[in-house]
């Protein structure tokens, strides 16, 4: 499956954001997604992640009751929707796909979009 993430930009801190990630050439359906962030000079980290049928969702601790991972796959989206934005949260965000059960753990996924940059100001 090919992924194209799209959303990020410039937003001031308390804003809010809506990270999109269009999946084509296989049954989107069939995948769990994820959603992941990596901040200049760190190490890519979790950010949250939704199963095939969107009945659960897992989200990394910082994030948690501020970002929502949603799916539509009648569209073949997954969707972040960020609130409450803070200058940590800036990064370059990558959507990523998988088959395998565990979805918290990026070495998991092995279908990664491009990344799209989010850049919270103070």
């Amino acid at each position: 499956v090919q992924l194209q993430a799209s959303g990020g930009g410039l937003v001031q801190a308390g804003g809010s954001l809506r990270l999109s990630c269009l999946a084509s050439g296989r049954t989107f359906s069939n995948y769990g997604m994820g959603w992941f962030r990596q901040a200049p000079g760190k190490e890519r980290e979790f950010v949250a992640a939704i199963r095939r049928g969107g009945e659960f969702t897992y989200y990394a601790d910082s994030v948690k009751g501020r970002f929502t991972i949603s799916r539509d796959n009648a569209k073949n989206t997954v969707y972040l929707q960020m609130n409450s934005l803070k200058p940590e949260d800036t990064a370059v965000y990558y959507c990523a796909a998988t088959t395998n059960a565990v979805l918290v753990d990026q070495k998991a996924y092995y279908n990664w979009g491009q990344g799209t940059l989010v850049t919270v100001s103070s």
